[in-house]
């Protein structure tokens, strides 16, 4: 048996790059970074904190739910699959880059509106769905995270 599953929470760097393809097949692309936290260990030495940068593609209706409620500093909850692939770039060099493919996306910033939290599922090849309910308890302290 084998899993390929990724759950990310973290912020935004950048609003989404949306493509639109043939039949309105839409693609957004973004970056979310993930930090751990710095720490010392039992010896004294102190470990900094570290950034981890992930390119993050919704696709059909949860890009378009992306594009409009996704932005530059927005906390989101992803979970998707790993995927690599590569290209050659202008000089022929091969490169690789890994991207975290969403199946699940959930807004976990205050937006101006009024609504706290948004929880949109979708799957790149099925109907996108919304659900307004407050899944998250925004009371928690998310600071007591592990990552």
């Amino acid at each position: 048996m084998s899993v390929n599953k990724v759950i990310l929470v973290g912020n935004v760097g950048k609003d989404p790059e949306m493509k639109y393809f043939d039949n309105d097949v839409a693609k957004a692309n973004f970056s979310v970074a993930t930090t751990e936290r710095g720490y010392t260990t039992s010896n004294g030495t102190q470990v900094p904190e570290r950034t981890e940068w992930h390119n993050v593609v919704c696709w059909r209706g949860l890009a378009q739910i992306a594009e409009r409620f996704v932005k530059k500093g927005t906390l989101v909850y992803i979970e998707g699959k790993i995927k690599t692939r590569s290209y050659d770039d202008q000089s022929g060099v091969k490169r690789y880059i890994t991207e975290i493919i969403a199946d699940n996306l959930e807004l976990l910033s205050k937006r101006s509106g009024g609504v706290e939290n948004e929880n949109i599922t979708g799957r790149h090849d099925l109907p996108v769905s919304e659900n307004t309910s407050n899944e998250v308890d925004n009371n928690s302290d998310m600071d007591d995270l592990p990552f």
